[in-house]
């Protein structure tokens, strides 16, 4: 006993708790070097004037924060709660490595979000915002990538022989070799010194966005941010991060809920393209975290009435933020749910009526609303222009379903199935390769982790959810070629890697019981638990990192003239 108790003492794998935080957070500061080293050579930082202390400073800094989080979150071991925590962290990088307006659409979220922060619940085309708000639109136009994209004739410096060049995908551009470098720092240097000049920007007025609830969370973060003394931009980041804490909380109450598959719900919630919008203004940050607390609601063994309440209150915040199509999310339960697991007093049938009823309800609400709170907006073009027209688009579909299924499947290959733009960030301009290339990987590598037997949700419920994605999916790709789309035209318009994560999500799981049944796993869920977090954790934070360096940092692509 007490040969085995010293040998216990002593054993070279027991840490004192002060030995493991110095070697971890010295093991950090040094990866912290090497990378600030690799960007200063790699990207010519020295050469661009960048001071060499705060470049390393910042990652030295970054880098030993990330490995004390990982420390401190040993020691939770609810997984629910270490999951939250990393969103949380993880989606607050995103927040920042993001440039302002640079998500899908972000202008008018920002603009109709402001406006609710300032007290303005009804909607007018001819009112204005303050100066500084005027400074940010200008300084930075969405779609910043493509904004600053030229194309033309250059002249090889080897062979000065004139060679095309087009700078598409490129956040930073250099005149020459050794000239000027133009990046988005020039857009925070426009704003932040907006006061010095004399001219100043056009004005600004409010949006065609006519939504109220699902900008609530951010226009709480830019009142507080203003109560606080910041401006416009202090305004953006302060609506980003509370959209992320709303972002959170949903998906904290999802992997409370799951019962199954809980490592695939986590890597889907941790995907950079997952908190890249979580951690924006967009209301798709409370969007998303529904459609994953639905899904995770739907791994319950039993449903009570607590639970059915929980998913109709998700389910009608996300037909009232994104409505018809989301109405597939009703009907879920009744199919989904069998008989013998039903426990709430409302039978199925008529729990799903009462949804759709509340359903129908908010979504005329919110549409009524904005049409009788609308001032001096007159006619609104339709989107996409006079080529577009629902109906005759519907028309064309239904009398040439063959040829809409090639349409279906071109526009799939041309986007790679979308599963390969999980690195497609600002408004389709901004690749970051690496997550187009690992982001389907970790997915897999989830699905691994889901495979134990534990984790099996049942041929019928599995059956049913399997079909469920692939109606979303079609559904999804329709109502873009509907609604978005010029009539007849051979590819779908305006389809987002974003629709499809709830898809992605079911995808893994499917693919965890083809795993399941395969390899017969001698993985514990447990286990797999234990290894979703480092693995989907440090896989976002390598996101926002590469992120931050792709707008910030680089590639440059040089321009020779």
């Amino acid at each position: 006993m007490e040969n085995s108790s010293n040998k216990r003492k002593f054993s070279p794998t027991v840490w004192h708790p002060a030995a493991r935080w110095a070697f971890v957070l010295g093991l950090c500061a040094v990866a912290g070097v090497i990378v600030s080293y690799y960007w200063r050579v790699f990207y010519g930082l020295d050469a661009r004037g960048v001071p060499p202390l705060q470049i390393t400073g910042l990652c030295v800094v970054l880098a030993m924060a990330a490995g004390a989080a990982a420390l401190l979150l040993r020691h939770c071991k609810d997984f629910a709660k270490r999951g939250a925590c990393c969103i949380l962290l993880c989606g607050a990088l995103f927040a920042f490595a993001n440039p302002p307006l640079q998500t899908p659409d972000e202008t008018d979220h920002y603009l109709r979000t402001y406006a609710i922060s300032m007290g303005r619940f009804d909607f007018d085309a001819k009112r204005t915002y303050p100066e500084d708000v005027n400074e940010l639109m200008a300084a930075f136009p969405g779609a910043w990538v493509n904004a600053h994209t030229s194309a033309g004739l250059g002249t090889d410096p080897d062979t000065n022989a004139e060679q095309p060049y087009n700078t598409a995908g490129y956040a930073l551009k250099q005149y020459g070799k050794g000239g000027r470098v133009e990046s988005i720092w020039d857009s925070f240097t426009q704003y932040l010194n907006w006061e010095k000049r004399d001219s100043a920007a056009d004005s600004v007025t409010e949006p065609i966005s006519f939504l109220i609830l699902p900008f609530l969370p951010g226009a709480l973060g830019m009142a507080l941010a203003r109560l606080f003394g910041f401006g416009a931009l202090g305004c953006l980041y302060g609506g980003r991060l509370m959209n992320l804490l709303a972002y959170t909380l949903l998906c904290y109450a999802a992997l409370r809920s799951a019962k199954k598959c809980r490592p695939a719900f986590l890597a889907v919630m941790l995907l950079p393209m997952s908190l890249y919008m979580g951690a924006s203004l967009s209301y798709d940050a409370a969007l998303l975290a529904c459609y994953y607390l639905m899904l995770a609601l739907l791994t319950c063994s039993e449903w009570d009435g607590r639970i059915a309440a929980i998913y109709t209150a998700a389910c009608v915040f996300a037909n009232g933020t994104k409505p018809y199509i989301n109405l597939l999310w009703v009907v879920l339960p009744l199919v989904v749910v069998r008989r013998d697991e039903w426990k709430a007093r409302l039978n199925r049938v008529w729990y799903t009526v009462g949804t759709l009823a509340g359903v129908l309800l908010l979504t005329q609400i919110v549409e009524q609303y904005g049409t009788l709170m609308r001032h001096n907006y007159g006619a609104i073009a339709r989107q996409g222009g006079s080529t577009v027209n629902g109906g005759a688009q519907l028309l064309f579909v239904l009398k040439n379903p063959l040829r809409y299924i090639a349409v279906l499947l071109g526009t799939l290959y041309e986007n790679d199935g979308f599963l390969g733009q999980l690195g497609l960030f600002g408004w389709k301009d901004m690749p970051v390769e690496f997550l187009n290339l690992t982001g389907p990987l970790v997915l897999l590598a989830a699905a691994l982790l889901c495979a134990p037997k534990t984790n099996a949700l049942g041929r019928c419920r599995s059956g049913w959810l399997g079909v469920f994605a692939a109606v979303y999916a079609v559904g999804a790709m329709t109502a873009m070629y509907i609604t978005y789309t010029p009539v007849g035209m051979v590819r779908i318009v305006g389809l987002q890697t974003r629709y499809f994560l709830p898809v992605w999500l079911l995808l893994a799981v499917g693919v965890a019981a083809l795993i399941r049944r395969a390899l017969k796993p001698a993985l514990t869920a447990e286990r797999g638990e234990t290894l979703a977090l480092p693995l989907c954790g440090w896989y976002a934070f390598a996101g926002a990192v590469l992120l931050f360096q792709h707008y910030f940092i680089g590639p440059v692509y040089v321009i020779y003239q």
